[in-house]
C-alpha cells in the first residue's frame, strides 16, 4: 500500500513549543500565589492538552481556582504563545520535500482548536493542508477523532497514512486509529522513553521520515 498523508502531532514533533507554555504555566501559578513549576516539570506534563497541563502544574489545594487558572492560561497564552516557539531544525525543509514529492499532510493536536489553526498558519501555511484541535466533537488525544477528521478532510484511507509524534499518548492515538507510527525523538520525550511506550519506528531527524515511509510501505507489500 503507497502511503500518501502523513499526519503529525504539533506539540514537541512539528513545534518546540515549550518555552512559551513553561513562561504561561508559571504566570498562571505567579498570578495565583502558587509554587512555580521548573521547565523540565511543565515538559513532564506535555501531551495531554490544556486542561490536563493547567491541572498537573497546580498544587493539590487548588481545586477551587482550576478552571479561573485555565481560563488565565489561555488568555496569556493565546498572547505569548509565538514567543519563543519555532518549527524544529529540519521540519520546514521536510514539509517542503513532502509537499513536492505529492503527499497530503495534516496536524492534529491537543492543544485547543483555535490555537491550532492559528499556529499551522503562522508557521506552516500551505504546507500543512489541515489542522485539527480539541473542540466541539473532538476528544483528545488518545481518542482517534482528531486523526480521523484529518483522514476524512484528506480523503485518504488510514492504510494509506502514517501518523506522526513524539509522546506516548500519540503512540496510543496512532494504536487506537489503527494506523502505522512513527515516533519523533526530538521532542518532549526522549528514546529510552519512546521504546518503553513501544514504539517501533524511531526518528531522530526529520528527514530520516521518507525512510520510515518506505520501510512502511515495503512492510505492507511484504519485503520486510
Amino acid at each position: 500500500m503507497k502511503i500518501k498523508a502523513v499526519i503529525f502531532d504539533l506539540d514537541g514533533t512539528l513545534l518546540n513549543t515549550l518555552s512559551d507554555l513553561y513562561l504561561s504555566v508559571n504566570y498562571m501559578l505567579k498570578k495565583f500565589g502558587f509554587p512555580l513549576r521548573s521547565e523540565r516539570e511543565v515538559r513532564s506534563f506535555l501531551g495531554s492538552g490544556v486542561k490536563v497541563l493547567v491541572n498537573k502544574s497546580l498544587p493539590p489545594s487548588s481545586d477551587a481556582f482550576k478552571e479561573e487558572c485555565l481560563s488565565v492560561f489561555k488568555e496569556y497564552y493565546d498572547k505569548h504563545k509565538s514567543d519563543h516557539t519555532a518549527p524544529y531544525d529540519g521540519i520546514i525543509s521536510m514539509l517542503e520535500e513532502l509537499h513536492a514529492r505529492g503527499f497530503l499532510t495534516a496536524i492534529v493536536s491537543n492543544k485547543y482548536d483555535g490555537a491550532v489553526k492559528r499556529l499551522k498558519e503562522d508557521y506552516f501555511g500551505s504546507l500543512v493542508d489541515f489542522a485539527v484541535g480539541e473542540g466541539q466533537g473532538i476528544r483528545i488525544k488518545p481518542a482517534p477523532d482528531g486523526v480521523e477528521k484529518a483522514l476524512e478532510a484528506l480523503g485518504v484511507k488510514k492504510e494509506e497514512s502514517l501518523y506522526a509524534g513524539d509522546s506516548e499518548v500519540d503512540y496510543l492515538t496512532a494504536k487506537n486509529a489503527d494506523m502505522n507510527f512513527v515516533a519523533v525523538s526530538w521532542g518532549f520525550r526522549d528514546r529510552a522513553e519512546l521504546v518503553e511506550t513501544g514504539a517501533e519506528t524511531i526518528i531522530d531527524k526529520p528527514d530520516e521520515l521518507f525512510a520510515a515511509i518506505d520501510a512502511v510501505e515495503a512492510k505492507s507489500r511484504g519485503l520486510r
